[in-house]
């Protein structure tokens, strides 16, 4: 976060508008729009280069620059072979970029059109030309003919290749050359795995690092690194920056901080009302929450602004799925795939729609085609687990639940999964370490306590089981939770357990609570006779003493179970 406080506004600003116009010539126009917003959030800063819409990087001879016009003129009709064409024996760097980026569209546009009529769209087409079209970039590339912006294409050919160790060497080199090109640092963004790779790269020590290091952060579920830059760009001149404060609502939406993650997003349709990049995820907030007023609004809004962006089909698909119809819901998800087939949300989402209407088979599909789309899709994971949970096979699920889990270390939801997977392959042990973490990370769901003591029940640790249970019931008490099985069960085993261990009074406290339960009323009453009989005993044999017969544990220092004097460990 350094090299942003420290750099001057009115230089990021020039160095935007120059990124602007270089990435408009070349037809780059995410990285155009992405610049566009942060220049518009800086407007109060003064550039710092008055020249700065000159670029003498991009000076094109007057024969270049006719044909050039020409090609650009096809490229922006999506006519990407015959921008290719004219452009074959261009000289200059943005025409050789724009011939090398016109055949890589023109295939990527073809393997679209391929799958465009499937239903549901399963993604088995492949870009043809990208064999032949990395030969041409690697011969160009060992010229010395490749700039920033041609190196960055050679890496998104080489991570299509599934080459990725060389695509990573390529975009980094391509962000040396080129180190204010959005679109390479965010090619590079999905190769990195963890923090580990991501601090052993070499990049560019300049202002647009920390916007990179960010929103990888936010990629590998590293959300509180990610919100302290994000709020350090804020204070320091970019809290008019949607795009910075739409990042913000994803982390709090990461971190399942929900209220934060929707006042987020309804703070950003205040500034940007026509919006909808990122509405998807404002949905499924929604959805959450069980907004139904707030859903439906958005999925109307979103449809009048553009109903065939793919943003406006996932909203929509969500609104049907709140309401229970699920096959209207599919619909949505599959138009949405069709528009654009590597959309993560669309596939995962309708995944899950999938699983609503008990079509395992399809949804393992629609999940398999979002990891391919992105492997760090735990949701995609953690849908293929639930679906070979359903369909019994354990050591599938098993693994599913762990790539889930390796990529949401910190989720109690991935563990308690994965605890479960274990127990029905009886690794009790591992079960009992998932189900321990569960909770140490801080239970979700609040279920992590439960199985956590009825794993040390099953493994014969009375000590540990009574300890969970003990605080199960307190903190099922503190939420005011319902669930009637399992706290008669827990008040059960307690009255058993100080029965056992001659704790009458506790014995008899929790044999009491037994009692206002059905499934556990008989065992109470057989129990409580117990405990009478043995104080009736305990009486006679202190026949002599004049006091008045109490609970022989009342005075017992420490005698009541509690977590303060009892610990559960793994």
């Amino acid at each position: 976060m350094a090299l942003l406080a420290e750099c001057d506004l009115g230089k990021v600003n020039s160095d935007l508008l120059r990124i602007m116009r270089q990435c408009n010539k070349r037809g780059l126009r995410n990285t155009v729009s992405w610049a566009a917003e942060l220049y518009l959030a800086l407007s109060d800063f003064e550039n710092a280069d008055a020249d700065c819409m000159e670029d003498d990087d991009d000076v094109l001879d007057k024969k270049e620059f006719a044909r050039y016009s020409l090609a650009k003129s096809y490229f922006d009709a999506q006519e990407y072979d015959r921008a290719a064409y004219f452009t074959q024996n261009c000289q200059s760097s943005v025409a050789r970029f724009l011939h090398f980026y016109s055949i890589y569209s023109s295939g990527e546009k073809k393997r679209l059109d391929d799958i465009a009529d499937v239903s549901p769209p399963m993604d088995k087409s492949k870009n043809t030309v990208l064999k032949s079209l990395r030969l041409q970039l690697h011969k160009a590339y060992i010229a010395g003919l490749l700039d920033g912006y041609c190196l960055y294409l050679y890496g998104v050919v080489l991570k299509k290749l599934q080459l990725e160790k060389f695509a990573v060497e390529i975009l980094t080199e391509a962000i040396r050359r080129e180190p204010f090109h959005w679109g390479a640092w965010l090619e590079l963004a999905t190769l990195i795995s963890d923090r580990e790779m991501l601090n052993d790269l070499t990049l560019p020590d300049c202002w647009i690092k920390d916007f990179f290091l960010a929103h990888t952060y936010l990629e590998i579920q590293m959300n509180e690194s990610a919100l302290e830059i994000y709020s350090k760009l804020i204070e320091i001149g970019f809290s008019k920056s949607t795009y910075v404060m739409a990042q913000i609502a994803i982390a709090y939406h990461n971190m399942r901080d929900l209220e934060k993650a929707i006042n987020g997003f309804q703070e950003i349709l205040k500034v940007d009302p026509y919006r909808l990049d990122n509405m998807d995820i404002y949905s499924n907030l929604l959805y959450v929450r069980e907004m139904r007023v707030e859903l439906s609004n958005l999925a109307h809004n979103t449809c009048d602004i553009d109903k065939y962006r793919v943003e406006t089909c996932c909203v929509i698909g969500n609104f049907y799925s709140l309401r229970t119809q699920h096959e209207k819901a599919v619909l949505y998800f599959q138009r949405a795939l069709k528009l654009n087939p590597n959309y993560l949300s669309a596939w995962t989402l309708m995944g899950h729609e999938y699983m609503e209407m008990k079509n395992t088979s399809f949804a393992i599909q629609a999940y398999r085609q979002a990891i391919e789309v992105n492997r760090r899709d735990y949701r995609a994971w953690y849908g293929l687990g639930q679906t070979y949970e359903i369909l019994k096979m354990p050591c599938y699920c098993l693994y599913y639940y762990k790539q889930a889990q390796q990529l949401r270390p910190y989720d109690s939801r991935m563990m308690v999964a994965l605890g479960e997977a274990y127990e029905k392959l009886d690794k009790l042990k591992e079960a009992k370490k998932c189900f321990w973490k569960a909770h140490a990370v801080g239970d979700i769901e609040g279920m992590a306590l439960i199985k956590l003591a009825k794993m040390y029940e099953r493994l014969n640790e009375e000590k540990q089981a009574a300890a969970a249970y003990t605080d199960y019931i307190r903190d099922a008490e503190a939420r005011n939770a319902t669930d009637r099985d399992e706290l008669c069960h827990a008040y059960l085993y307690l009255a058993k357990y100080y029965y056992e261990h001659l704790k009458l009074e506790e014995a008899h406290e929790n044999a009491q609570k037994c009692m206002d339960y059905p499934e556990t009323k008989e065992d109470a009453k057989t129990l409580l006779k117990q405990i009478s009989a043995l104080n009736r005993g305990r009486a006679e044999e202190n026949k002599g003493d004049s006091s008045q017969f109490r609970f022989q544990n009342a005075a017992t220092p420490g005698g009541h179970l509690s977590p303060m004097n009892l610990t559960f460990t793994p």
